[in-house]
């Protein structure tokens, strides 16, 4: 074969980078832009007084008199949907599922520079819970009604409807929603424990108490609150206790609690319940997953008897939706998508994608399989699958349409959404009343002036129909509880192999360096968090590198252990340290609030 000459070669590369590039227009997604698009869509959500590095600058200011008549402080926290109204239980699971995603997969959030947004982005919705648990036996569940509020389509900066909070006591129980705060508290103890260690052991001193309170006083919350019943109606609590009770043990390591979920198996439903979906009422799959991994990592000791039993039911669930369990099988649409639900069933397919991905990983690092009724399932293609529910979410499906807003180039432009679906306060100063909003904005045919990047959508019905239409809530309304577990399972489908391929990474793929990121230390000035970020620089290579010089972008703090050069952004090795040899490494120091800056390469010989 003739050998191709330097330019014969690189023309080479760059048709074949066409050809690969025109093959993702059909099948290859950008994981990291949809997961960063997720982050916004919470800071959308965001209620009370917005911080300076906001980025989402078509939101304001809200909600700053919550819990102002009952005499605490609830400014803060997470707006449920479309509306208005801060729903403790959705918000709660919607921060375990936060948590979880960043504590399985911090190395590929890391790498994606998200580590900064994600932190903030829990701890939103933990500094919220920390207030709204003022004592042990007391939890403030919900503020604002959804009756009074869907009488009105207008902006949370104009709000006008009662914004009344509902608290929880051992009088007026509630340990469903105890226990999933209790669990999201946990879960983001360990999120926080590599970054921020006093604000982790702040959260695990609440997720106890709140544990103890939701399992002494013993209720289910809507019985308390009874103006959730209509919009989040429970099922019941035992799942909850479970769940808070296997979240407290991997953040404690505390042999109580595992013994708890052990001795409550039975009565309690933890080895009883097999079920085909997980969500915001329905726990009993994720706990079953997380207590397999204590099997797989080889901890049951006394308790292994019933983990296995739980493992079991975690398999119902895997085989379940890998269509391989005997008939009793998850449904799907003809497209491939999990349906569960009439009403924002996207959500029910999001939390499936993700425990399958996370259980895919457990089984992986167990060395073990998935032994369904009609065959047995290496980790591989759960993953797989979790894997096609992600790319129909973001365009492979039959109408070729992203419901995830503002990915892609169709996407839905009518989602039902009071903020997104009217103009901004910056852009219409003037207040949008409770009617005007219904006569002026929701009735408009024309798209919603502000882009709700990151929202999933209910999405399609049974047979992968749609309609983009503001009133088909069923359909175009988006949950945080619901886009929650994307960002765990768009983290984890980043670090495949390939997915991250573009013209750049493919003419530069011999760059010989590697970033590490860490943080290793947070704190709070007024309202703005400042991290101190670490950058581990290593050769990778087997030969020495000199004239390095390294891009710093979004770099807004002070930096140490490089040098300035006259080129804006442009950064190079201290003159103490001209060769960087073979395996070598140097460390860079920089602090700033909010995200990590970007670090490239951009020459080096």
């Amino acid at each position: 074969m003739a050998k191709l000459g330097g330019s014969q070669a690189l023309l080479a590369m760059l048709v074949g980078i066409l050809v690969f590039q025109a093959a993702c227009r059909v099948s290859c997604f950008d994981y990291g832009d949809a997961l960063d698009k997720t982050l916004l869509f919470l800071e959308a959500q965001r209620s009370g007084k917005l911080p300076p590095n906001q980025r989402v600058k078509w939101r304001g200011d809200s909600g700053l008199k919550d819990g102002f008549l009952q005499g605490v402080n609830l400014v803060g926290g997470y707006y449920d949907a479309g509306d208005h109204v801060k729903f403790g239980l959705p918000m709660a699971f919607t921060m375990t599922m936060l948590s979880w995603g960043a504590i399985e997969y911090r190395n590929e959030i890391v790498r994606l520079n998200q580590m900064g947004h994600t932190l903030a982005a829990i701890k939103w919705g933990t500094d919220y819970f920390i207030k709204a648990h003022p004592q042990p036996n007391v939890l403030w569940g919900q503020v604002g009604d959804g009756v009074s509020d869907h009488y009105c389509w207008e902006r949370a900066e104009d709000m006008t409807t009662p914004r009344t909070a509902y608290k929880l006591d051992p009088e007026h129980p509630g340990s469903d929603l105890a226990g999933e705060t209790a669990a999201a508290l946990a879960a983001a103890s360990l999120a926080f424990k590599p970054y921020n260690s006093s604000y982790s052991s702040l959260l695990l001193v609440h997720a106890k108490q709140l544990f103890s309170f939701a399992d002494s006083f013993r209720g289910k919350y809507d019985d308390s609150i009874q103006c959730a019943k209509q919009f989040y109606t429970s099922s019941g609590y035992s799942d909850e206790l479970l769940w808070a009770a296997t979240w407290l043990y991997r953040a404690t390591d505390d042999e109580y609690y595992l013994k708890y979920v052990v001795d409550n198996a039975v009565p309690m439903g933890g080895t009883g319940w097999a079920v085909r979906e997980f969500s915001w009422d329905t726990k009993y799959a994720g706990i079953q997953i997380l207590l397999s991994k204590v099997l797989l990592d080889g901890a049951g000791r006394a308790y292994t008897s019933t983990l296995q039993q739980y493992q079991a039911k975690a398999d119902f669930f895997a085989c379940a939706c890998m269509q391989k369990n005997d008939g009793y099988n998850v449904a799907t649409t003809p497209g491939g998508l999990v349906y569960v639900r009439e009403w924002n069933n996207m959500q029910y397919a999001a939390s499936a994608a993700f425990l399958l991905a996370v259980y895919s990983d457990y089984l992986t690092m167990g060395n073990s399989i998935l032994k369904c009724p009609e065959a047995q399932i290496q980790p591989q293609d759960l993953l797989s699958f979790a894997k096609s529910q992600a790319d129909y979410f973001l365009g492979k499906n039959p109408k070729s349409m992203s419901y995830v807003v503002g990915y892609g180039q169709n996407y839905p432009i009518h989602v039902h959404h009071r903020g997104s679906s009217i103009a901004s306060v910056f852009a219409l100063q003037s207040v949008v009343g409770c009617v005007q909003g219904f006569e002026s904005w929701y009735r408009r045919p024309e798209p919603n002036p502000n882009v709700i990047y990151g929202a999933l959508v209910g999405g399609p019905n049974n047979n992968d129909a749609f309609f983009d239409d503001r009133s088909n809530y069923e359909q175009t309304e988006p949950t945080i509880s619901g886009v929650a577990p994307l960002f765990g399972l768009f983290s984890r489908l980043q670090s495949l192999s390939g997915n991250s391929v573009t013209t750049q990474n493919l003419l530069h793929a011999d760059v010989p360096v590697h970033f590490f990121h860490s943080i290793t230390q947070s704190w709070t000035i007024g309202k703005m968090t400042y991290y101190r970020h670490k950058v581990i620089i290593k050769n990778t290579s087997q030969k020495p590198i000199t004239d390095l010089k390294l891009k710093f972008e979004n770099l807004t703090g002070s930096l140490w252990g490089l040098n300035p050069t006259q080129e804006k952004d442009i950064y190079e090795l201290p003159q103490w340290l001209k060769v960087l040899k073979p395996g070598s490494d140097c460390t860079v120091v920089y602090v700033q609030g909010g995200a990590q800056a970007k670090v490239s390469v951009q020459s080096y010989h």
